[in-house]
Parts: structure tokens; C-alpha cells; sequence
């Protein structure tokens, strides 16, 4: 049944079939249980090369094709997709991998920070408060979206055993890069949103939806600490090969 509401955000289809399925663009392909999700630019398309992963399909949009790469390794196949940025754009590719057997999905990305956290930090949310719009279409309306445990802890220990520190958070995820406010950057300050991104809560909620376990890490780039004067510092681009070999350790001893 449909759970109607004035605000049409609200409105919830907890029963009946999608039109177009996600999978419809596979072609019957059935991809590897483990998933990395990056949002690392051209290192993942690099190491892919590197590293002879097989190109077992391409996305194909207006703006361009999204490869899904199968790294075929010793022990497991890991599927790497370099994914468009924004909720919406990024859930759609992810709906599509785990309709297709991608069940343990880990995501990588930059975020922006609220409070005071120095470039290239790594940070690992738990909770995500839902401000875009993507994730009201797979779950019901709730203020936060609490990420899995599993994954959480295949993160958590991967950091671990590397050294490395790491800090847990929540994260504000938002549609709209240009309506980052100045009160509202308060605002998500003062009830715990130490970062700012603009995929989490989404890619957590298709995940949960679809029956596949979801975590994430993230690395800091730029800043609205100071809300008078907004500071893009490099935007974490020292990050990138670092945590894409991250997230592929993390997958490798997820059980």
C-alpha cells in the first residue's frame, strides 16, 4: 500500500513492484558478492588497468558510461565501480550492482567537514541523517538511517590492523552543495553531524532495501568550520589511491 502525505517527499510504497527493474540493463550478469563503491576519480579506473580487472559491463548514460570492473583475485572476485556523485545518481548505479549480487557493498568517498578536522583524516559513520531525497524512495521517513554492523566492523578492524587512526561520526548527507547555509551548517554542528556528503544515507537505505549489508569510510577534504569563509583546501586528492587500496583491503577480509 501507498503511505500518503501532503508532502509528496513523505509518500512511501511499501508493496508493489517497480515498473523498470534495476537489474534490466545486466543482461542476466551475475557480479561478485563484494562491491566497492568509489568516489576516487580516475585512480579506480587506473588501478583497474593496472591490475587487469575485466570490464564485464558498461552503464551507459547521456554524460558517459559507468564501467563495472571484476577484479579476478587469488581467492574472491571484487566488483569496483566508480560511481557518479549524488544520492540519486549513485543509488540508481548501486541498485543496479546489488540486484545483480553485490551483497557486501563497502563505499569510499571525501566528505566536507563541520567542525575543525584536519585534511586527509579518515572517519567512519555510523548514522547518517537523511537530507536528500533518494532514500524516502526505498525506506519509510525517518530523521537518521543507522549504518550496519557488519560492515562497520570489517572497516573498523581493517584500520586496526593497518595502524591507522580513524574517528567514528555521523554524517549529514544532502542534495544540495549550494545550500549548505550558514545556520544550517550550525545547526547539523549542534545535534552531532561532524561531516557533510551527499551519498550515504541513500546508499544505505537502497542497500537495506534490497537485502545486501552496507558500510562506508570517508577521508576529509574541504572545510566549512568557519562559516564566514569557506576553505576547498586540495579536497582530500592525497587520499584517493590510499583509500581505494583501503577499501579493497577492507572487502578481502570481510567474512
Amino acid at each position: 500500500m501507498i503511505i500518503k502525505n501532503e508532502i509528496p517527499i513523505l509518500e512511501y510504497d511499501d508493496a508493489s513492484k517497480e515498473v523498470i527493474v534495476p537489474d534490466h540493463e545486466m543482461d542476466g550478469i551475475e557480479l561478485p558478492e563484494k562491491c566497492l563503491f568509489a568516489f576516487l576519480g580516475e585512480v579506480v579506473h587506473r588501478y583497474a588497468g593496472d591490475n587487469n580487472a575485466e570490464i564485464v559491463k558498461e552503464l551507459i548514460t547521456v554524460s558517459h558510461n559507468i564501467r563495472v570492473y571484476v577484479l579476478h583475485e587469488e581467492n574472491e572476485d571484487i566488483c569496483l565501480v566508480q560511481s557518479p556523485i549524488g544520492s540519486a545518481s549513485a543509488t540508481q548505479v548501486l541498485d543496479t550492482l546489488v540486484s545483480s549480487g553485490c551483497k557486501k557493498v563497502i563505499a569510499v568517498g571525501s566528505c566536507g567537514v563541520l567542525a575543525e578536522i584536519p585534511e586527509n583524516a579518515f572517519l567512519v559513520p555510523t548514522k547518517a541523517l537523511r537530507a536528500e531525497g533518494t532514500s524516502y524512495h526505498y525506506l519509510p521517513p525517518s530523521r537518521y538511517i543507522e549504518l550496519d554492523e557488519e560492515p562497520l566492523e570489517a572497516i573498523e578492524s581493517s584500520f586496526a590492523r593497518h595502524g591507522l587512526p580513524f574517528t567514528t561520526c555521523t554524517t549529514w548527507t544532502t542534495d544540495g552543495f549550494f545550500r549548505e547555509t550558514k545556520d544550517m551548517v550550525k545547526y547539523r554542528l549542534e545535534e552531532g553531524c561532524s561531516v557533510v556528503e551527499m551519498e550515504c544515507s541513500a546508499l544505505a537505505a537502497c542497500c537495506r532495501k534490497r537485502g545486501a549489508k552496507f558500510g562506508q569510510f570517508l577521508f576529509t577534504a574541504d572545510s566549512l568550520a568557519n562559516v564566514h569563509e569557506y576553505d576547498a583546501r586540495d579536497f582530500g586528492t592525497d587520499s584517493h589511491e590510499k583509500a581505494l587500496l583501503l577499501g579493497l583491503d577492507i572487502l578481502r577480509e570481510y567474512k
